[in-house]
Protein backbone atom coordinates (compact mmCIF):
# COMPACT_ATOMS: atom_id res chain seq x y z
CA UNK A 1 0.00 0.00 0.00
CA UNK A 2 1.17 3.80 -1.04
CA UNK A 3 0.57 6.51 1.54
CA UNK A 4 1.17 10.27 0.47
CA UNK A 5 1.29 13.52 2.72
CA UNK A 6 -0.43 15.14 -0.62
CA UNK A 7 -3.52 12.76 -0.23
CA UNK A 8 -7.28 13.29 1.12
CA UNK A 9 -6.04 17.03 1.53
CA UNK A 10 -8.84 19.97 0.73
CA UNK A 11 -7.83 22.98 -1.02
CA UNK A 12 -5.93 25.66 0.78
CA UNK A 13 -5.22 28.95 0.02
CA UNK A 14 -1.34 28.36 -0.80
CA UNK A 15 -0.66 25.06 -3.78
CA UNK A 16 -1.28 22.09 -2.25
CA UNK A 17 2.14 20.45 -0.41
CA UNK A 18 3.86 24.31 -0.62
CA UNK A 19 3.06 24.95 2.97
CA UNK A 20 6.98 24.84 4.65
CA UNK A 21 5.35 23.36 7.87
CA UNK A 22 4.87 20.26 5.57
CA UNK A 23 7.46 19.17 5.33
CA UNK A 24 9.94 21.03 7.89
CA UNK A 25 12.72 19.55 9.85
CA UNK A 26 12.52 21.68 13.11
CA UNK A 27 14.92 21.58 15.76
CA UNK A 28 13.83 22.25 19.18
CA UNK A 29 16.34 24.45 21.44
CA UNK A 30 15.88 24.19 25.04
CA UNK A 31 17.17 27.75 25.56
CA UNK A 32 18.72 27.36 29.15
CA UNK A 33 20.92 24.55 28.10
CA UNK A 34 21.81 25.10 24.43
CA UNK A 35 24.62 28.11 24.96
CA UNK A 36 25.24 30.63 27.35
CA UNK A 37 26.66 33.90 26.39
CA UNK A 38 26.47 35.91 29.68
CA UNK A 39 28.39 33.26 31.59
CA UNK A 40 25.68 32.60 34.46
CA UNK A 41 25.49 29.22 33.66
CA UNK A 42 21.93 29.31 32.34
CA UNK A 43 21.60 29.32 28.72
CA UNK A 44 19.91 32.86 26.92
CA UNK A 45 19.09 34.22 23.53
CA UNK A 46 22.49 35.84 22.78
CA UNK A 47 23.79 32.14 22.89
CA UNK A 48 21.04 30.65 20.61
CA UNK A 49 22.47 34.11 17.69
CA UNK A 50 25.74 32.77 18.11
CA UNK A 51 25.60 29.28 16.92
CA UNK A 52 22.70 30.11 13.93
CA UNK A 53 26.03 29.40 11.52
CA UNK A 54 25.84 25.67 12.91
CA UNK A 55 22.26 25.09 12.65
CA UNK A 56 22.56 26.14 9.21
CA UNK A 57 25.26 23.71 8.93
CA UNK A 58 23.29 21.58 9.90
CA UNK A 59 20.63 21.77 7.63
CA UNK A 60 17.60 22.36 9.80
CA UNK A 61 14.50 24.54 8.22
CA UNK A 62 13.42 26.01 11.29
CA UNK A 63 14.03 26.27 15.32
CA UNK A 64 11.45 25.91 17.84
CA UNK A 65 12.74 27.24 21.31
CA UNK A 66 10.96 26.14 24.55
CA UNK A 67 9.53 29.21 27.01
CA UNK A 68 11.57 31.96 26.99
CA UNK A 69 8.78 34.61 28.62
CA UNK A 70 9.32 36.19 32.04
CA UNK A 71 9.22 33.62 34.52
CA UNK A 72 9.90 32.63 37.83
CA UNK A 73 11.05 29.90 36.52
CA UNK A 74 9.44 27.31 38.95
CA UNK A 75 8.92 24.56 35.68
CA UNK A 76 11.90 25.74 34.21
CA UNK A 77 9.94 28.95 32.19
CA UNK A 78 6.81 26.82 31.91
CA UNK A 79 5.25 28.87 33.91
CA UNK A 80 5.13 32.19 32.61
CA UNK A 81 4.18 35.79 34.49
CA UNK A 82 4.28 37.91 31.33
CA UNK A 83 3.58 35.98 28.07
CA UNK A 84 4.68 39.97 26.36
CA UNK A 85 8.47 39.91 27.64
CA UNK A 86 11.68 38.48 27.87
CA UNK A 87 12.81 36.98 31.17
CA UNK A 88 16.02 38.70 31.90
CA UNK A 89 17.84 35.09 32.22
CA UNK A 90 17.25 35.04 28.67
CA UNK A 91 17.93 38.67 27.48
CA UNK A 92 15.77 41.16 26.22
CA UNK A 93 13.12 41.44 23.68
CA UNK A 94 16.11 43.01 21.22
CA UNK A 95 17.90 39.90 21.84
CA UNK A 96 15.04 38.35 20.45
CA UNK A 97 14.43 40.23 17.78
CA UNK A 98 18.21 39.91 16.76
CA UNK A 99 18.31 36.17 16.88
CA UNK A 100 14.56 36.10 15.10
CA UNK A 101 16.51 38.39 12.72
CA UNK A 102 19.41 36.30 12.32
CA UNK A 103 17.49 33.26 11.53
CA UNK A 104 15.68 34.45 8.91
CA UNK A 105 18.63 36.19 7.49
CA UNK A 106 20.23 32.20 7.28
CA UNK A 107 16.02 31.22 5.90
CA UNK A 108 15.71 29.54 9.22
CA UNK A 109 12.01 29.75 10.65
CA UNK A 110 10.99 30.63 13.90
CA UNK A 111 8.49 28.95 16.28
CA UNK A 112 8.20 29.77 19.62
CA UNK A 113 6.47 28.05 22.58
CA UNK A 114 3.03 29.47 24.25
CA UNK A 115 1.30 28.17 27.26
CA UNK A 116 -1.98 28.70 27.32
CA UNK A 117 -3.70 26.32 29.41
CA UNK A 118 -2.06 28.09 33.08
CA UNK A 119 0.38 31.22 33.95
CA UNK A 120 2.64 31.82 36.89
CA UNK A 121 1.43 32.30 39.79
CA UNK A 122 3.44 35.49 39.61
CA UNK A 123 1.42 36.65 36.69
CA UNK A 124 -0.60 40.00 37.34
CA UNK A 125 -4.16 39.02 36.71
CA UNK A 126 -3.20 36.10 39.62
CA UNK A 127 -1.92 38.07 41.56
CA UNK A 128 -5.25 40.52 41.51
CA UNK A 129 -7.19 37.06 42.17
CA UNK A 130 -5.83 36.23 45.14
CA UNK A 131 -6.80 39.76 46.60
CA UNK A 132 -10.37 39.53 45.01
CA UNK A 133 -13.52 37.98 46.93
CA UNK A 134 -14.87 35.28 45.55
CA UNK A 135 -17.39 35.15 42.88
CA UNK A 136 -15.19 38.32 41.20
CA UNK A 137 -14.30 39.02 37.69
CA UNK A 138 -10.74 38.60 38.48
CA UNK A 139 -11.51 35.20 39.78
CA UNK A 140 -13.67 34.11 37.30
CA UNK A 141 -10.19 34.62 34.68
CA UNK A 142 -9.10 31.30 36.70
CA UNK A 143 -10.82 27.78 37.87
CA UNK A 144 -11.87 28.86 41.77
CA UNK A 145 -13.89 26.48 43.67
CA UNK A 146 -15.55 26.36 46.79
CA UNK A 147 -14.25 23.35 48.82
CA UNK A 148 -16.10 20.38 50.09
CA UNK A 149 -16.44 19.41 53.72
CA UNK A 150 -17.81 21.07 56.36
CA UNK A 151 -15.93 24.39 56.73
CA UNK A 152 -14.41 24.32 52.92
CA UNK A 153 -11.49 22.08 54.16
CA UNK A 154 -11.40 19.30 51.16
CA UNK A 155 -10.89 20.32 47.73
CA UNK A 156 -13.54 20.55 44.83
CA UNK A 157 -12.60 16.67 43.36
CA UNK A 158 -10.34 13.91 43.44
CA UNK A 159 -8.10 14.90 40.74
CA UNK A 160 -4.26 14.46 41.46
CA UNK A 161 -1.52 16.41 39.94
CA UNK A 162 0.47 15.76 36.59
CA UNK A 163 3.40 16.47 38.55
CA UNK A 164 2.00 14.56 41.46
CA UNK A 165 0.35 15.31 44.67
CA UNK A 166 -3.16 16.80 44.52
CA UNK A 167 -4.57 19.51 41.81
CA UNK A 168 -5.79 21.70 44.48
CA UNK A 169 -4.26 24.49 46.30
CA UNK A 170 -6.41 26.57 49.18
CA UNK A 171 -6.01 29.86 49.57
CA UNK A 172 -5.53 32.66 52.35
CA UNK A 173 -8.53 35.16 51.96
CA UNK A 174 -7.83 38.43 52.32
CA UNK A 175 -9.00 38.67 55.72
CA UNK A 176 -6.44 35.85 57.05
CA UNK A 177 -9.37 33.57 56.82
CA UNK A 178 -9.40 30.25 54.64
CA UNK A 179 -11.07 30.29 51.41
CA UNK A 180 -11.48 28.93 47.54
CA UNK A 181 -9.25 26.02 46.08
CA UNK A 182 -8.01 26.65 42.50
CA UNK A 183 -7.08 24.13 39.89
CA UNK A 184 -3.56 23.98 38.58
CA UNK A 185 -2.93 20.38 36.35
CA UNK A 186 0.72 20.80 36.82
CA UNK A 187 2.61 22.28 40.17
CA UNK A 188 0.84 24.67 42.62
CA UNK A 189 2.80 27.59 41.32
CA UNK A 190 1.00 26.82 37.99
CA UNK A 191 -3.32 28.08 38.25
CA UNK A 192 -4.55 27.02 35.43
CA UNK A 193 -6.98 29.37 32.99
CA UNK A 194 -10.64 29.10 32.69
CA UNK A 195 -11.05 28.84 29.41
CA UNK A 196 -14.42 29.55 29.27
CA UNK A 197 -14.03 32.67 30.10
CA UNK A 198 -13.97 35.36 26.97
CA UNK A 199 -11.79 37.62 28.53
CA UNK A 200 -9.04 34.67 28.90
CA UNK A 201 -9.62 33.80 24.91
CA UNK A 202 -9.79 37.69 23.86
CA UNK A 203 -6.18 38.23 26.24
CA UNK A 204 -4.67 34.68 24.34
CA UNK A 205 -5.81 36.09 20.87
CA UNK A 206 -3.63 39.39 21.93
CA UNK A 207 -0.69 37.71 22.79
CA UNK A 208 -0.41 35.63 19.51
CA UNK A 209 -0.89 38.94 17.58
CA UNK A 210 2.12 40.66 19.70
CA UNK A 211 4.52 37.94 18.83
CA UNK A 212 3.44 37.45 14.80
CA UNK A 213 3.60 41.05 14.47
CA UNK A 214 7.61 40.52 15.82
CA UNK A 215 7.67 37.95 12.77
CA UNK A 216 7.56 34.42 14.30
CA UNK A 217 6.45 32.07 11.90
CA UNK A 218 4.35 29.92 14.33
CA UNK A 219 3.76 28.73 17.85
CA UNK A 220 4.69 24.95 19.51
CA UNK A 221 1.66 24.70 21.85
CA UNK A 222 2.09 23.59 25.38
CA UNK A 223 -0.86 20.91 26.63
CA UNK A 224 -3.10 21.68 23.62
CA UNK A 225 -5.27 18.68 24.52
CA UNK A 226 -5.58 21.10 27.67
CA UNK A 227 -7.67 23.88 28.54
CA UNK A 228 -11.16 23.09 29.12
CA UNK A 229 -12.21 20.81 31.69
CA UNK A 230 -15.30 18.56 31.98
CA UNK A 231 -18.48 20.55 33.20
CA UNK A 232 -18.86 20.17 37.10
CA UNK A 233 -15.49 18.84 37.29
CA UNK A 234 -16.38 15.16 37.97
CA UNK A 235 -13.69 12.83 39.81
CA UNK A 236 -11.55 11.09 38.07
CA UNK A 237 -9.01 8.40 39.03
CA UNK A 238 -6.31 8.31 36.53
CA UNK A 239 -4.97 5.46 35.24
CA UNK A 240 -1.36 5.00 36.70
CA UNK A 241 0.55 3.07 33.96
CA UNK A 242 -0.86 6.23 32.07
CA UNK A 243 2.17 8.45 31.96
CA UNK A 244 2.48 11.88 33.73
CA UNK A 245 0.39 13.52 31.15
CA UNK A 246 -2.71 10.63 31.62
CA UNK A 247 -2.21 10.03 27.80
CA UNK A 248 -3.46 6.85 27.99
CA UNK A 249 -6.45 7.16 29.78
CA UNK A 250 -9.82 7.53 27.34
CA UNK A 251 -11.72 9.46 29.03
CA UNK A 252 -10.31 11.98 31.15
CA UNK A 253 -12.37 15.19 32.33
CA UNK A 254 -9.54 17.88 32.09
CA UNK A 255 -7.69 16.41 28.82
CA UNK A 256 -9.05 16.21 25.16
CA UNK A 257 -12.39 17.98 25.54
CA UNK A 258 -14.48 18.87 22.42
CA UNK A 259 -14.66 22.33 23.23
CA UNK A 260 -10.99 23.11 23.03
CA UNK A 261 -11.19 22.58 19.44
CA UNK A 262 -13.48 26.12 19.04
CA UNK A 263 -10.05 27.41 21.02
CA UNK A 264 -7.68 26.15 17.70
CA UNK A 265 -10.40 27.32 15.27
CA UNK A 266 -10.09 30.60 16.60
CA UNK A 267 -6.25 30.63 16.60
CA UNK A 268 -5.92 29.12 13.00
CA UNK A 269 -7.89 32.55 12.24
CA UNK A 270 -5.97 34.85 13.42
CA UNK A 271 -2.65 32.97 12.21
CA UNK A 272 -4.25 33.07 8.24
CA UNK A 273 -4.28 36.70 8.67
CA UNK A 274 -1.03 36.70 8.32
CA UNK A 275 1.39 36.04 5.79
CA UNK A 276 3.51 33.31 5.74
CA UNK A 277 2.50 30.00 6.38
CA UNK A 278 2.23 30.47 10.01
CA UNK A 279 1.59 27.52 11.76
CA UNK A 280 0.99 25.94 14.95
CA UNK A 281 2.07 22.63 16.24
CA UNK A 282 0.19 20.80 19.44
CA UNK A 283 1.39 19.11 21.86
CA UNK A 284 -1.33 16.50 22.51
CA UNK A 285 -0.97 13.37 24.69
CA UNK A 286 -4.18 11.42 23.46
CA UNK A 287 -4.70 7.81 23.64
CA UNK A 288 -4.81 6.92 19.35
CA UNK A 289 -3.54 8.59 16.39
CA UNK A 290 -7.23 8.97 15.30
CA UNK A 291 -7.98 11.15 18.40
CA UNK A 292 -4.74 13.03 17.69
CA UNK A 293 -4.97 13.38 13.84
CA UNK A 294 -8.51 15.57 14.72
CA UNK A 295 -6.34 18.39 16.56
CA UNK A 296 -5.11 19.19 13.07
CA UNK A 297 -8.11 19.37 11.05
CA UNK A 298 -7.92 22.08 7.83
CA UNK A 299 -9.49 25.09 10.33
CA UNK A 300 -7.46 23.76 13.68
CA UNK A 301 -3.65 23.18 14.20
CA UNK A 302 -1.66 22.92 11.55
CA UNK A 303 0.84 19.88 12.99
CA UNK A 304 0.69 17.65 16.18
CA UNK A 305 3.41 15.89 17.63
CA UNK A 306 3.24 12.31 16.86
CA UNK A 307 3.99 11.16 20.49
CA UNK A 308 2.72 7.67 19.15
CA UNK A 309 5.79 7.24 17.23
CA UNK A 310 8.33 8.51 19.84
CA UNK A 311 6.32 6.02 22.54
CA UNK A 312 6.88 3.23 19.94
CA UNK A 313 9.00 0.31 21.30
CA UNK A 314 12.31 -0.72 18.78
CA UNK A 315 10.36 -3.48 17.59
CA UNK A 316 9.56 -3.59 13.38
CA UNK A 317 6.06 -4.69 13.35
CA UNK A 318 5.52 -1.87 15.85
CA UNK A 319 6.63 0.91 13.73
CA UNK A 320 5.61 -0.40 10.63
CA UNK A 321 1.58 -0.05 12.52
CA UNK A 322 1.98 3.42 13.86
CA UNK A 323 3.86 4.73 10.46
CA UNK A 324 1.14 3.28 8.37
CA UNK A 325 -1.56 4.25 11.02
CA UNK A 326 -0.11 8.01 10.87
CA UNK A 327 0.03 8.86 7.19
CA UNK A 328 -3.39 7.22 6.96
CA UNK A 329 -4.89 8.91 9.85
CA UNK A 330 -3.15 12.42 9.29
CA UNK A 331 -3.82 12.11 5.77
CA UNK A 332 -7.46 11.79 6.39
CA UNK A 333 -7.73 15.30 7.78
CA UNK A 334 -5.18 17.12 5.25
CA UNK A 335 -2.32 17.31 7.63
CA UNK A 336 1.63 15.80 7.31
CA UNK A 337 2.38 13.53 9.84
CA UNK A 338 4.75 14.31 12.34
CA UNK A 339 7.89 12.45 13.78
CA UNK A 340 9.81 12.97 16.89
CA UNK A 341 11.65 10.86 19.01
CA UNK A 342 12.92 13.19 21.61
CA UNK A 343 12.38 16.42 23.67
CA UNK A 344 12.77 17.82 26.76
CA UNK A 345 9.60 16.19 28.72
CA UNK A 346 11.09 12.20 27.71
CA UNK A 347 14.21 10.65 27.94
CA UNK A 348 16.52 11.09 25.59
CA UNK A 349 16.28 8.07 22.63
CA UNK A 350 20.12 6.89 22.67
CA UNK A 351 18.83 5.43 25.99
CA UNK A 352 14.93 5.35 26.06
CA UNK A 353 15.40 2.44 23.29
CA UNK A 354 17.40 -0.07 25.15
CA UNK A 355 15.78 0.52 28.85
CA UNK A 356 15.11 -3.12 29.61
CA UNK A 357 12.73 -1.70 31.93
CA UNK A 358 9.11 0.06 31.67
CA UNK A 359 9.54 3.84 31.97
CA UNK A 360 6.29 5.64 31.87
CA UNK A 361 6.49 8.89 30.67
CA UNK A 362 7.93 11.47 32.63
CA UNK A 363 9.43 9.16 35.29
CA UNK A 364 12.71 9.78 33.93
CA UNK A 365 15.95 7.67 34.68
CA UNK A 366 18.40 7.50 37.59
CA UNK A 367 20.99 6.10 39.68
CA UNK A 368 18.15 3.34 41.01
CA UNK A 369 15.97 3.16 38.03
CA UNK A 370 15.39 -0.39 36.76
CA UNK A 371 16.80 -1.77 33.53
CA UNK A 372 19.59 0.84 33.18
CA UNK A 373 20.54 1.10 29.22
CA UNK A 374 23.35 -0.35 27.41
CA UNK A 375 24.63 2.78 26.17
CA UNK A 376 26.81 1.40 23.08
CA UNK A 377 22.96 -0.28 22.20
CA UNK A 378 21.36 2.70 22.67
CA UNK A 379 23.54 5.08 20.53
CA UNK A 380 23.24 2.15 17.79
CA UNK A 381 19.70 2.25 18.25
CA UNK A 382 19.29 5.94 17.70
CA UNK A 383 21.13 6.32 15.02
CA UNK A 384 19.23 3.58 13.26
CA UNK A 385 16.13 5.61 15.00
CA UNK A 386 16.95 8.72 13.39
CA UNK A 387 17.80 7.09 10.01
CA UNK A 388 14.84 5.66 9.70
CA UNK A 389 12.76 8.64 10.69
CA UNK A 390 14.22 11.11 8.41
CA UNK A 391 13.16 9.09 5.84
CA UNK A 392 8.85 9.40 6.68
CA UNK A 393 7.13 11.96 4.20
CA UNK A 394 6.02 14.91 6.67
CA UNK A 395 7.69 16.77 9.33
CA UNK A 396 10.35 15.87 11.83
CA UNK A 397 11.51 17.30 15.29
CA UNK A 398 14.99 17.22 16.11
CA UNK A 399 15.88 17.66 19.81
CA UNK A 400 18.82 19.70 20.91
CA UNK A 401 22.00 17.53 21.60
CA UNK A 402 20.49 14.35 19.99
CA UNK A 403 22.70 15.44 16.90
CA UNK A 404 25.18 14.57 18.75
CA UNK A 405 24.08 11.62 20.22
CA UNK A 406 23.65 12.66 23.97
CA UNK A 407 22.50 10.05 26.24
CA UNK A 408 20.08 10.94 29.14
CA UNK A 409 22.55 12.10 32.04
CA UNK A 410 21.53 9.13 34.61
CA UNK A 411 23.41 10.06 37.64
CA UNK A 412 22.66 13.54 38.34
CA UNK A 413 23.58 14.52 42.20
CA UNK A 414 19.73 14.51 43.85
CA UNK A 415 20.83 17.88 45.01
CA UNK A 416 21.64 18.98 41.79
CA UNK A 417 18.21 18.17 40.30
CA UNK A 418 15.09 20.51 39.69
CA UNK A 419 12.61 19.39 38.28
CA UNK A 420 9.36 19.89 40.07
CA UNK A 421 8.31 16.26 39.45
CA UNK A 422 11.57 15.40 41.55
CA UNK A 423 10.14 17.52 44.90
CA UNK A 424 6.19 16.89 44.27
CA UNK A 425 6.80 12.68 44.16
CA UNK A 426 9.35 12.65 47.26
CA UNK A 427 12.29 11.36 44.77
CA UNK A 428 9.82 8.59 43.65
CA UNK A 429 9.98 9.58 39.92
CA UNK A 430 13.52 11.51 38.71
CA UNK A 431 11.62 13.55 36.30
CA UNK A 432 12.90 15.64 33.38
CA UNK A 433 16.56 16.87 34.17
CA UNK A 434 18.41 14.42 32.87
CA UNK A 435 17.72 15.22 29.00
CA UNK A 436 18.02 18.77 29.35
CA UNK A 437 21.49 18.64 30.86
CA UNK A 438 23.61 22.06 28.97
CA UNK A 439 24.96 20.61 25.75
CA UNK A 440 28.52 20.44 24.89
CA UNK A 441 30.12 22.29 21.88
CA UNK A 442 33.73 22.36 22.50
CA UNK A 443 36.07 19.28 24.24
CA UNK A 444 38.72 21.22 25.84
CA UNK A 445 36.78 24.25 27.33
CA UNK A 446 34.88 25.38 30.41
CA UNK A 447 31.65 23.85 30.74
CA UNK A 448 32.20 21.93 27.04
CA UNK A 449 31.91 25.62 25.53
CA UNK A 450 28.04 25.81 26.65
CA UNK A 451 29.87 29.41 28.00
CA UNK A 452 33.27 30.52 28.85
CA UNK A 453 32.67 30.45 32.83
CA UNK A 454 32.64 26.79 33.27
CA UNK A 455 28.55 27.19 34.79
CA UNK A 456 26.30 25.04 34.67
CA UNK A 457 22.62 25.20 35.54
CA UNK A 458 22.69 21.29 35.83
CA UNK A 459 25.82 18.94 36.09
CA UNK A 460 28.02 17.98 32.80
CA UNK A 461 29.00 14.12 32.51
CA UNK A 462 32.73 14.11 31.97
CA UNK A 463 32.21 12.16 28.92
CA UNK A 464 30.54 15.20 27.43
CA UNK A 465 34.13 15.93 26.09
CA UNK A 466 34.04 12.83 23.85
CA UNK A 467 30.64 14.11 22.02
CA UNK A 468 31.61 17.92 21.82
CA UNK A 469 30.34 19.48 18.26
CA UNK A 470 34.42 20.06 17.49
CA UNK A 471 35.11 16.64 17.99
CA UNK A 472 32.63 15.45 15.54
CA UNK A 473 32.51 17.89 13.12
CA UNK A 474 35.25 16.70 11.19
CA UNK A 475 34.91 12.79 11.59
CA UNK A 476 32.70 10.97 8.86
CA UNK A 477 31.34 8.65 11.53
CA UNK A 478 30.58 10.91 13.95
CA UNK A 479 26.71 11.19 14.78
CA UNK A 480 26.45 14.95 13.42
CA UNK A 481 27.84 13.83 10.57
CA UNK A 482 25.37 11.49 9.88
CA UNK A 483 22.59 14.22 11.23
CA UNK A 484 23.88 16.50 8.15
CA UNK A 485 24.32 13.59 5.69
CA UNK A 486 20.61 12.70 6.61
CA UNK A 487 19.40 16.07 6.49
CA UNK A 488 21.18 16.93 3.14
CA UNK A 489 19.77 14.06 1.31
CA UNK A 490 16.41 14.42 2.80
CA UNK A 491 16.33 17.80 1.32
CA UNK A 492 17.78 16.91 -2.14
CA UNK A 493 15.59 14.29 -2.99
CA UNK A 494 12.30 16.19 -1.44
CA UNK A 495 11.71 13.18 0.82
CA UNK A 496 9.61 15.38 2.80
CA UNK A 497 6.99 16.01 0.39
CA UNK A 498 7.61 12.13 -1.21
CA UNK A 499 5.39 8.88 -0.87
CA UNK A 500 6.26 5.41 1.47
CA UNK A 501 5.51 1.95 -0.62
CA UNK A 502 6.28 -0.70 1.98
CA UNK A 503 8.96 -3.49 0.16
CA UNK A 504 8.30 -6.89 0.88
CA UNK A 505 10.74 -9.81 1.34
CA UNK A 506 13.02 -8.43 3.97
CA UNK A 507 11.61 -10.77 6.98
CA UNK A 508 9.32 -9.52 9.92
CA UNK A 509 12.49 -8.28 12.36
CA UNK A 510 12.67 -5.53 9.30
CA UNK A 511 11.18 -2.15 8.18
CA UNK A 512 11.65 -1.67 4.65
CA UNK A 513 10.27 0.89 2.20
CA UNK A 514 10.55 3.13 -0.79
CA UNK A 515 10.28 6.82 -0.95
CA UNK A 516 10.80 8.00 -4.14
CA UNK A 517 14.22 7.50 -5.39
CA UNK A 518 15.73 6.24 -2.18
CA UNK A 519 15.03 2.47 -0.68
CA UNK A 520 15.04 2.59 3.10
CA UNK A 521 15.85 -0.78 4.93
CA UNK A 522 16.19 -0.38 8.76
CA UNK A 523 17.22 -3.91 10.54
CA UNK A 524 15.63 -4.62 14.05
CA UNK A 525 16.17 -7.67 14.07
CA UNK A 526 19.31 -10.18 16.09
CA UNK A 527 20.75 -11.54 12.88
CA UNK A 528 22.44 -9.61 9.54
CA UNK A 529 19.96 -9.33 6.27
CA UNK A 530 21.53 -8.76 2.81
CA UNK A 531 21.45 -5.19 1.55
CA UNK A 532 19.54 -4.50 -1.69
CA UNK A 533 21.31 -3.49 -5.06
CA UNK A 534 22.11 0.27 -5.13
CA UNK A 535 24.28 2.82 -4.15
CA UNK A 536 24.30 3.47 -0.39
CA UNK A 537 24.10 7.08 0.32
CA UNK A 538 23.93 6.58 4.67
CA UNK A 539 24.43 4.09 6.36
CA UNK A 540 23.92 4.38 10.48
CA UNK A 541 26.62 2.45 11.32
CA UNK A 542 29.54 0.02 9.58
CA UNK A 543 28.38 -2.38 7.22
CA UNK A 544 28.89 -5.87 6.99
CA UNK A 545 29.98 -6.31 2.77
CA UNK A 546 26.90 -6.79 1.59
CA UNK A 547 24.92 -7.40 4.75
CA UNK A 548 23.10 -4.75 6.90
CA UNK A 549 23.56 -5.72 10.76
CA UNK A 550 21.27 -5.37 13.30
CA UNK A 551 20.29 -1.87 14.78
CA UNK A 552 21.61 -0.47 11.64
CA UNK A 553 19.44 1.56 8.99
CA UNK A 554 20.45 2.10 5.14
CA UNK A 555 19.69 4.43 2.53
CA UNK A 556 20.20 3.08 -1.00
CA UNK A 557 19.50 5.18 -4.20
CA UNK A 558 17.80 2.56 -6.99
CA UNK A 559 20.35 0.86 -9.04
Amino acid sequence: MTFTQQDARPELESAPGSEWWRTAVIYQIYPRSFADASGDGLGDLPGVTAHLDDLEELGVDAIWLSPFQRSPQKDAGYDVADYRDVDPIFGTLADFDAMLAGAHDRGIRVIVDLVPNHSSDRHVWFQEALKAAPGSPERARYIFRDGKGENGELPPNNWESVFGGGMWKRVTEADGTPGQWYLHIFDESQPDFDWTNPEVRAEFESILRFWLDRGVDGFRVDVAHGLIKAAGLPDYTPDPEGGSMGGDADEVPYWGQPGVHDVWREWHEVLAAYDGDRALCAEAWLPTVAQTALWVRPDEMHQAFNFHYLETKWDAEALRVVIEESLDEYGAVGAPSTWVLSNHDVVRHASRLALTAENPQGAGIGPKSPGKPDPVKGLHRARAATSLMLALPGSSYLYQGEELGLPEVIDLPDDARQDPTWFRTEGERYGRDGCRVPIPWTADAPAYGFNDTGAAWLPQPAEWAELARDVQREDPASTLSLYRSLLAERRARGLGAGSLEWLDGYGDDVVAFRNGSITVVANLGSESVALPAGEILVASGPLEGDALPTDTTVWIAAA
